[in-house]
């Protein structure tokens, strides 16, 4: 009678346990906090710039909500069209981000979102041997728009240079 009794306590316990378990849903592994910094650009967005400049830019989280994926049309005002993917790298405690586009380019940034403005860039040499160093800057953050600037510098990132500014609209 005593086994009977202990064995009964035994599967009670793993009853409880699994019981437990299943109530318990899964953590993504990208539900932190850092990883969601980049929220404020996930959505649809209508641009603009200068000489009446217009495109479109649709934004999403994919992949577990681990990725955000860019896909940006310049629509009529340029031919450009291109995919950025982007992420948390943990180790680096720092976003990386991969943008490929139809003109052929491969441009790969680190950065981060401090002080309201998230700031990817990348350095590179030129043509003539001489660092360029090239940065995305996401300011002006509000809930249905956002500034975006393309920057350079030429002197190691004491100035910068902007190269195309583009206002954003939420759809």
């Amino acid at each position: 009678m005593l086994k009977f009794t202990i064995l009964i306590l035994i599967l009670g316990l793993f009853a409880t346990m699994i019981s437990a378990q299943e109530n318990e849903s899964p953590k993504s592994p990208c539900d932190f906090t850092e990883a969601k910094q980049f929220d404020f650009w996930v959505g649809e967005w209508n641009l603009t710039w200068a000489d009446s400049g217009k495109g479109f830019n649709k934004v999403e989280k994919i992949l577990g909500s681990c990725v955000i994926q860019e896909n940006f049309d310049g629509l009529e005002s340029t031919p450009l069209k291109g995919i950025s993917v982007s992420t948390y790298n943990k180790n680096l405690k720092k976003w990386q981000q991969t943008w490929v586009d139809n003109s052929g380019a491969y441009l790969d940034f680190v950065g981060e979102f401090a002080d309201g403005k998230m700031i990817l860039a990348r350095e590179f040499t030129g043509k003539e041997g001489k660092k360029i160093m090239q940065r995305m800057v996401w300011f002006n953050i509000t809930k249905n728009t956002l500034n975006w600037n393309w920057e350079r510098s030429l002197d190691e990132g004491k100035t910068w240079k902007p190269l195309w500014q583009i206002h954003y609209t939420r759809k």
